[in-house]
């Protein structure tokens, strides 16, 4: 007589739902973009070095010399807190050429592609990619606004609303990053996705609000800058840091998104997002390495 041992049925796991996996996988890739940071602290230092001198070149060799309207001619002051919202908005969306480097990299390395062979989300590769960058850019805001207290640049509304305009540029800055990881993922080498990400945002950047007032520049550059993401977000940020100057017109073209900065600061990010993000996504899908 002979016992029978059945065995105990095996229970598999039941898989996340789309969205709850896509989350998870997002934040499992973006803490390896972060602990890889940290291993090679000297990309953010450096990071950290560019927008620092910045806001010390521009504040002492020009901030004598540019006049903002409404404020006494060479009035330093002025035009230091006229600038640190530029300066501020210039350093997030600048990080989209590193978040396109570090996807060539991993592309021109084959990691990509060992990520694809994996049962995860699509997108989350990307998505950990930007939320670690966005981290990354985060800690460059706090120090650079260390630095600009300490050269002399004040906030002059209550605490909620400064951390809304840093929020806006936070939002600013992630929206770029995807703009940044679909150069990534278009070029062959972190070279090209270097350069790629930096050709455009020089006139996306100086054309516009940040560094000197709309109204100094040709008609039809003065449109071109209202019209600018950029230009909305640095205005956004300057009244939400109260550094716009009281009684003057923000706008010289009536333009909508200088009259509505906020609002249009949302809107332009969230635009990008979803445009950049539905590009960069669908091209992870075909990419090979």
């Amino acid at each position: 007589m002979s016992a029978v041992t059945e065995a105990a049925p095996v229970r598999t796991p039941q898989p996340r739902g789309g969205i709850g996996r896509s989350v998870r996988d997002s934040l499992v890739v973006a803490k390896r973009n972060l602990i890889r940071m940290l291993r090679i602290p000297e990309v953010v230092i450096f990071g950290l070095i560019q927008p620092i001198m910045f806001v010390v070149l521009f504040t002492y060799v020009f901030g004598g010399s540019i006049t903002i309207p409404g404020a006494a001619p060479g009035n330093a002051q002025a035009y230091r807190e006229f600038l640190m919202a530029g300066i501020f908005a210039q350093t997030v969306t600048f990080a989209t050429a590193g978040a396109g480097a570090g996807i060539a990299d991993d592309m021109h390395k084959g990691l990509i592609d060992r990520f694809r062979s994996l049962p995860m989300s699509r997108g989350a590769v990307l998505t950990g990619r930007t939320l670690a960058d966005l981290v990354q850019t985060a800690l460059t805001l706090v120090v650079l606004a260390v630095v600009a207290l300490i050269i002399g640049w004040r906030a002059h509304e209550n605490l909620a609303k400064v951390l809304v305009g840093f929020a806006l540029l936070l939002l600013l800055g992630y929206a770029f990053s995807w703009i940044g990881a679909l150069i990534g993922l278009t070029v062959r080498t972190p070279e090209a996705a270097t350069s790629g990400g930096l050709i455009w945002l020089f006139p996306l950047t100086f054309i516009s609000n940040a560094f000197v007032p709309v109204n100094g520049m040709p008609a039809f550059l003065q449109y071109i800058a209202e019209w600018n993401p950029f230009s909305a977000t640095v205005q956004a940020a300057r009244d939400l840091f109260g550094n716009s100057i009281a009684g003057r017109p923000v706008s010289v073209t009536g333009a909508w998104p200088m009259e509505h900065p906020v609002w249009a600061s949302i809107i332009w990010s969230l635009l990008i997002i979803a445009l950049f993000r539905t590009l960069a996504v669908r091209k992870y899908r075909s990419a090979t390495a």
